[in-house]
């Protein structure tokens, strides 16, 4: 049953039909909840690096994401030194290519956690102050009261009260979805322009709260262009994925991918019906928010060097690792989504704490999840966004997708060792409820907000 269009266009926040987000807060809530694990004993102590991928139900899972309605997806997991890859479904709803575990994919918001990691090495050498206002290094594209007083590090952990430029750079999208996406196909943004949208943006959250805006990544993005005086695509390509040693993640030059990948389908809650394939698309709207290209061994290999420190000191990680909450806990009850800098952890169904990041962008969504020490580690990429319908007061309506994703995501994590929960920015406030995201639903993966059960979309983060 589809929702009639408008309806579905009048209830609906703008945040979530430009949003790729909500597969992951993988919370309580969403799924029946696990009783917590009991204190490891000796004997488990001594097993905790050993193999324990379960590659039958690994199998059965990732089918079941297929079978519940996903054209294709793909996954990566790693328990210690053992690795599983999987894929399940087609790459073309046309020809009925089948999906591979190694394909190219666009990873949306995930670039955020590259982009963010090339600023702590800036920190790391001394140019950059991490709590010095923005307009100490782009006076002239951050003036006024707005470069005064939000600091890099409100950028990096998006509490710089900046709306995103999203809204602006595909007018008409709440009207007639499918042709804003159409018409954005081949049209290439300059970062000052995208900037002068997300500026004049209403401010979504007081300044110093949690809200979610590509536009403070595409600001990060010229803040590293003035202090290593070159494209910030090309230092981030040589200091973060070359250091990491990842050979098939890149920035695309052109809108078109250059390995073996999947179409890309976006739906759009049912406002693009049949969903149509956004592979080939300029993703300059994106920038260092969201432009990157990767696979999901390479996303898997980036993140355990990332958190077992090879890619940033132990400093810089500890303030990478520094979060807030992402939205306003009830009483007495902790929030279970926290971001840091271009980083997020969230607390899963069992109790344990996972670090990483979603990424949804036009027809691609993405999800990444490690534990502390990197052992255990999770990847998977899916060709069909926002495939959720929407009810009449506007809220996403969960969808069997949803849960297939969380019993897969729990599956390849199961067995992972305990880890304690995140560090706190004390100064920093909880998000307020105007701040959470349009609804728990699970479009295309957890994006980098919502309260539990999952986050909200964003074309690119989220």
């Amino acid at each position: 049953m589809h929702l009639s269009p408008r309806p579905a266009r009048r209830g609906l926040r703008l945040a979530a039909v430009t949003s790729g987000a909500v597969l992951l807060s993988l919370a309580a809530g969403t799924l029946p909840a696990q009783a917590a694990p009991a204190a490891p004993t000796a004997a488990a102590v001594a097993e905790r690096h050993a193999p324990r991928l379960d590659r039958q139900a690994l199998r059965a899972s990732l089918d079941a994401i297929h079978q519940a309605g996903m054209y294709g997806t793909y996954s990566a997991v790693r328990d210690g030194s053992a690795h599983w890859r999987g894929a399940s479904g087609i790459a073309d709803r046309d020809t009925k290519r089948p999906v591979r575990p190694g394909f190219e994919h666009r990873v949306g918001s995930i670039t955020k956690t590259f982009t963010a990691v090339a600023v702590l090495q800036q920190v790391h050498a001394g140019r950059v102050d991490l709590d010095a206002p923005i307009g100490r290094y782009l006076p002239a594209l951050v003036p006024g009261e707005q470069g005064r007083t939000i600091t890099v590090r409100m950028l990096l952990n998006h509490t710089s009260g900046l709306g995103d430029h999203i809204a602006a750079a595909f007018p008409g999208i709440m009207e007639d979805a499918g042709k804003a996406l159409d018409e954005g196909r081949f049209r290439h943004w300059a970062p000052e322009e995208l900037i002068r949208f997300g500026l004049a943006a209403p401010a979504p959250a007081p300044r110093g709260t949690y809200s979610y805006s590509n536009t403070n990544y595409i600001i990060i993005g010229e803040l590293l262009r003035e202090v290593t005086g070159e494209d910030p695509e090309r230092y981030i390509t040589r200091n973060v994925i070359r250091k990491a040693g990842l050979r098939h993640t890149y920035f695309p030059r052109t809108p078109y991918l250059t390995g073996p990948h999947s179409k890309m389908y976006e739906s759009m809650y049912g406002l693009i019906d049949p969903p149509r394939d956004y592979s080939v698309y300029d993703m300059s709207w994106g920038g260092l928010a969201g432009n990157l290209v990767s696979t999901m061994d390479d996303l898997n290999s980036f993140y355990r060097q990332l958190l077992t420190g090879r890619l940033v000191g132990p400093a810089e990680l500890r303030e990478m690792k520094t979060t807030v909450p992402m939205y306003e806990a009830p009483p007495g009850q902790e929030a279970a989504m926290r971001y840091g800098l271009g980083i997020y952890t969230t607390r899963m169904s069992d109790g344990r704490w996972y670090w990483g990041h979603d990424g949804g962008v036009f027809g691609a969504g993405t999800l990444a999840l490690s534990t502390d020490d990197g052992r255990h580690q999770v990847a998977l990429g899916m060709n069909l966004m926002k495939y959720q319908r929407v009810d009449d007061s506007g809220q996403i309506e969960p969808h069997a997708i949803d849960h297939a994703l969380i019993r897969h995501v729990e599956t390849a994590l199961a067995g992972a060792p305990t880890a304690p929960a995140p560090s706190a920015a004390p100064s920093a406030r909880s998000a307020s409820p105007s701040a959470r995201p349009a609804a728990p639903a699970l479009t295309a993966l957890p994006s980098a907000a919502e309260p539990r059960p999952f986050a909200t979309p964003d074309p690119l983060r989220r």
